[in-house]
């Protein structure tokens, strides 16, 4: 918000509202937005607020109904405030079906707006208030700048290979370009994996029933205890592992812990679970974890690009189907494969899970979502050694699956598309 003009146009009191449409609005209790949005007008921040103080946010504002937001005073009460609408805005079709615009009163007239997609992930792209379009970042505009850019799968494989490459050398000179020193990359990763280990040791070492009126109960530190006394069955072995930690990982989100978004919330247990995995099975090293990483980010930037991460636009497919192509090839590049595995492995992760829908029940990323990321990182598992296993050439590339889970998507019905109103989550 341009804080500069209010000063000019403001008078009394101040009212804020806050609109949520498509997808946000038909899941967002469910998943918390409401939280989210008291959260963020709160100036808590996601990463370093406790989670304990994000979700007394909007209990807070219901007790107390004032914002303080750029040294002025604004009215907020959550429960009035906060507007749950359709699939239009302003009678026309959305922009994108996660939707959200701000708007600021002063004497019931409207004297500043913004309007916000979310696309997934944790990213956000404003819309222009004065012609609706898309406003591009100023790091949009650099990366031409880039020693290696790229912008397809293919592109990505080739400047590699002609360059002699590893794929983490490549993007950590590319981030050089941008500002990001290699030892604030490898620092950012080591956090990501630090969180991505608490998450798994929270959800191992916690029982009880998950909030939100499903009485789902959690399973992770039960099926753990099961795998350590070798109670498992006999012909699962130890490959129980990677979906319990998985199921660790997205328990700890449905009961709103703080998790890495990889590449969303729903989808956040299945790079945890296999990189946990094979780091105990292979002692892998920090920065080979760190290396896997960097490849995961690459796969994940690619389908953002071309296809979505949202599961409110594409369906489940862009979240789970996502997060096993990243840890695919994050798992073939930490186990020493070529470049080329690494793309048929995010290949395979991505082609097999085409047509997933989103239909979480009453809107709560726990059934089948936490069943669901367990079942991905087995996938992702298989699709990494089925490519070592192999030369790394294969028919299918992943730029055209990307292009198959985009069409896909687009002809998906909306009621599978994160609204829960079809599907599973009609019982």
């Amino acid at each position: 918000m341009n804080w500069a003009d209010l000063q000019e146009k403001k008078t009394n009191e101040l009212q804020l509202t806050v609109e949520l449409y498509g997808s946000l609005s038909a899941t967002g209790k469910g998943h918390g937005t409401d939280g989210a949005v008291c959260a963020g007008l709160s100036a808590l921040h996601p990463r370093h607020s406790s989670t304990m103080d994000i979700w007394a946010a909007m209990p807070r504002l219901v007790e107390k109904p004032l914002l303080s937001i750029a040294g002025e005073e604004i009215n907020f009460q959550p429960e009035k405030d906060i507007h749950w609408l359709a699939w239009q805005m302003d009678e026309l079709a959305l922009p994108h079906p996660n939707t959200m615009r701000f708007r600021l009163y002063a004497e019931n007239k409207i004297i500043l707006e913004m309007s916000i997609l979310s696309v997934g992930g944790g990213f956000v792209e404003k819309l222009d208030p004065k012609t609706g379009a898309k406003q591009s970042s100023a790091e949009d505009e650099r990366i031409a700048d880039l020693p290696h850019p790229f912008h397809t799968a293919a592109d990505f494989v080739k400047q590699c290979t002609e360059n002699n490459k590893t794929p983490w050398e490549l993007v950590l000179l590319n981030q050089e370009k941008l500002g990001h020193s290699r030892q604030e990359v490898r620092a950012h990763l080591d956090a990501v994996l630090d969180t991505m280990d608490s998450c798994i040791e929270a959800g191992l070492n916690t029982e009880g029933i998950l909030p939100g009126g499903l009485n789902v109960r959690r399973r992770a530190k039960e099926l753990f205890k099961r795998i350590e006394s070798g109670s498992t069955p006999e012909w699962a072995g130890n490959d129980l592992r990677p979906s319990v930690y998985a199921m660790a990982v997205n328990e700890e989100n449905a009961a709103g812990g703080r998790v890495v978004t990889a590449p969303t919330n729903g989808s956040s247990g299945l790079i945890p679970a296999v990189f946990r995995t094979l780091k105990e099975k292979h002692n892998l090293s920090r920065e080979t974890l760190q290396n896997g990483l960097i490849v995961a980010s690459v796969i994940g930037a690619l389908v953002k690009t071309h296809a979505s991460i949202s599961g409110a636009e594409v369906g489940c497919q862009g979240e789970v189907g996502t997060s096993c192509a990243m840890a695919a090839a994050g798992a073939v590049a930490m186990l020493g494969g070529s470049i080329q595995q690494m793309e048929q492995a995010a290949e395979m992760g991505i082609e097999h899970h085409l047509g997933m829908t989103c239909d979480p029940i009453k809107g709560l990323v726990q059934i089948p979502c936490i069943e669901r990321n367990a079942m991905g990182a087995v996938k992702a598992l298989n699709a990494a050694a089925l490519a070592l296993a192999s030369d790394g050439s294969h028919l299918i590339s992943l730029d055209r699956v990307l292009k198959v889970m985009k069409e896909t998507g687009l002809d998906m019905n909306q009621k599978y598309k994160e609204t829960s109103t079809g599907g599973l989550a009609l019982g």
